[in-house]
């Protein structure tokens, strides 16, 4: 049962190891730019250019709210911020 409850979390259910180290990486305060790419280049082996194109679509992911709600509400201010200065 727990084997199939597994399967069923990361499929379906939840938010993948990937999806979560991505708002993880986002929960931390960094003392500047470089330090954050370079977690990202080294721990998710992502170029910063992926590690933003897949953060912003898991902006939209119901699982990525439902799993850090903090996070992906104050990211989403950010982007709505920035879209609307363009």
């Amino acid at each position: 049962m727990t084997e199939e409850r597994e399967a069923v979390d990361g499929d379906e259910g939840g938010l993948g190891e990937r999806e979560q180290a991505l708002l993880a990486v986002e929960r931390r305060s960094w003392p500047g730019p470089g330090a954050k790419e370079r977690v990202v280049r080294e721990s998710l082996g992502l170029s910063p250019t992926r590690y933003y194109q897949l953060l912003n679509a898991l902006l939209d992911d119901p699982r990525a709210l439902a799993h850090d709600p903090v996070t992906v509400n104050r990211l989403r201010r950010v982007r709505e911020e920035r879209q609307r200065r363009r």
